[in-house]
């Protein structure tokens, strides 16, 4: 039991206890924001392809924001296994290509990866528009009217079974007023924004997260495969004039829309290099491999001279030590390239008018992904599409040696750019890792702290 001498002393030092604990909350809300607003220590991103699985890795002082250039301390790639058609097949042996992708990239950087972001155009990517609007009452706009409208667009759209991978921000208005990039501390009444959402099948999603994990590694997150690629490929004119990015993977082909320097669709159709090599197998009698090195040595989407003179060997397939190799002239191999290609140019073509992609009328088109390097794709693409046609590569990435800096490693590049410059996300990649879009990933009762980190965090 106390004595009474001691009461005062008690009661006096109260007052400077309350003042403890407001300091206290002040100084954690601080560290809250600081820990929130602190860049990542090390960057690793993860191409999860069909033909290849490919990790770069980035440190902190890699990012050149003067010139906006990147540099990998680390870069691994091996083939891969256990995916087919941009899906996977067989979780062990996908895990196992990922760790020793990882594994490569970690020697050459001489760090440990903690964590890592997925790329994929698997799952069944698909994207959806949505608008919301809310009342200010004339007065600043805050980052609390920000997410109010954000929440209001969301409550729009329901994705029973699938998980929300990129939710952008197209545009804002206020007071009607289309086109603003940011509309904090302008005044108004209505505070408008258009949304992209783009998601992936929750079974997917949550596949992926498995596979990581067996690989001994956390899943920061996972982002569509074409709308990275155009992050690394695309320059910034053409994304404010309009452009569509054409992965050309392994084993799908995907498709991101871009206007007024923002993404507005992403599609994708499940053909992609692999299909093309397994009619090479069929038309020629040959085994996998062998349609491979033929593909990659004499193939080609478009005639040439002297294709019908011009013969070409390929293994056969077995083991039969006494079986001479598949003698074949060169036009029967283009003539089984060309259709697939552009069949599959084409039957996206279709899926992009038949979903009401808002192209711009002159919007270019920058091919990217492994099988985008065929002999013939671009010219191809220009007829099917009858637009300007390119082929992108990795930008802004300087020092990557000649067997990375190709089209095929633009997933990976574009991961570490849209880490380092952007673009605008409305909910940060951790937020929607833990959470499906339907359980609100902004919650207006969460701590308003982290909830003004994230957005500073993913916009400024």
């Amino acid at each position: 039991m106390l004595k009474s001498a001691e009461r005062p002393a008690e009661a006096k030092a109260a007052p400077a206890k309350k003042g403890e604990r407001k300091d206290v909350a002040r100084k954690d809300g601080r560290d809250g924001l600081k820990a929130a607003l602190a860049p990542p220590k090390i960057i690793a991103a993860v191409d999860l392809g069909a033909a290849k699985v490919a990790c770069f890795i980035m440190k902190p002082d890699g990012v050149r924001r003067g010139d906006r250039t990147l540099t990998t301390c680390g870069v691994g790639y091996v083939q891969s296994r256990g995916i087919r058609g941009g899906a996977i097949v067989n979780l062990d042996e996908a895990s196992a290509a990922i760790a020793q992708a990882v594994e490569r990239a970690e020697n050459v950087a001489g760090v440990n990866v903690q964590g890592v972001t997925i790329a994929t155009a698997g799952g069944q990517l698909t994207s959806s528009r949505v608008q919301g609007r809310v009342s200010i009452g004339a007065r600043p706009i805050a980052d609390n009217d920000l997410v109010r409208a954000i929440q209001n667009a969301l409550s729009q759209i329901k994705l029973p079974g699938r998980r929300a991978v990129h939710i952008l921000p197209i545009a804002w208005a206020v007071d009607g007023q289309g086109g603003v990039r940011d509309p904090r501390a302008m005044f108004g009444k209505w505070l408008g924004v258009e949304l992209l959402v783009v998601s992936v099948a929750e079974t997917v999603f949550n596949t992926l997260g498995a596979c990581v994990e067996r690989a001994h590694l956390q899943l920061e997150g996972v982002v569509a495969a074409p709308f990275v690629s155009a992050m690394a490929a695309l320059e910034e004119d053409e994304m404010d004039l309009g452009s569509i990015c054409i992965d050309m993977g392994g084993g799908s082909t995907s498709a991101s829309v871009f206007r007024g320097g923002s993404l507005v669709h992403v599609e994708t159709v499940p053909v992609g290099g692999q299909h093309v090599t397994q009619d090479i197998a069929r038309g020629l009698s040959t085994s996998i491999a062998g349609a491979e090195r033929i593909k990659t040595l004499h193939g080609s989407a478009i005639a040439s001279a002297n294709e019908d003179r011009e013969m070409i060997e390929a293994p056969p397939r077995g083991d039969d030590p006494g079986a001479g190799p598949v003698v074949a002239p060169r036009s029967l191999l283009k003539g089984i390239i060309a259709p697939r290609v552009e069949e599959t140019l084409e039957l996206l073509r279709d899926r992009l008018k038949a979903a009401g992609a808002p192209v711009e009328p002159g919007a270019g088109i920058v091919l990217t992904g492994g099988a985008s390097q065929l002999a013939g794709v671009r010219e191809v693409a220009v007829r099917v599409f009858d637009r300007p046609v390119r082929l992108g590569r990795p930008r802004r990435v300087p020092h990557l040696a000649d067997a990375a800096s190709g089209p095929a490693f633009t997933a990976c590049a574009g991961i570490l750019h849209r880490a380092a410059f952007g673009p605008r996300e409305a909910v940060s990649t951790k937020q929607l890792s833990s959470a499906k879009l339907q359980r609100a990933p902004l919650d207006p009762r969460a701590n308003p702290v982290a909830k003004a980190a994230a957005w500073l965090r993913d916009n400024l």
